[in-house]
């Protein structure tokens, strides 16, 4: 049993409907999961919230624009 198991898992609203090109993120009180939604029960790349909330607020902020 993982984490995620018991996880609400929501598709990105910037996937790629046409392409298959989805990621789903799943947040439980200790950690964000991301995963492919072509491949449910394969690999979860898993953050701590803190790490998720500080990598998040650097995009908003345009820290990883080219």
């Amino acid at each position: 049993m993982t984490m995620f198991d018991n996880a609400v898992w929501v598709k990105s609203s910037r996937s790629d409907s046409q392409g298959g090109q989805c990621v789903e993120v799943a947040v439980t009180p200790t950690a964000v999961g991301i995963r492919d939604s072509k491949d449910r029960d394969g690999a979860v790349l898993t953050f701590a919230t803190d790490d998720w909330t500080a990598f998040l607020t650097g995009v908003k902020a345009g820290e990883f624009d080219r």
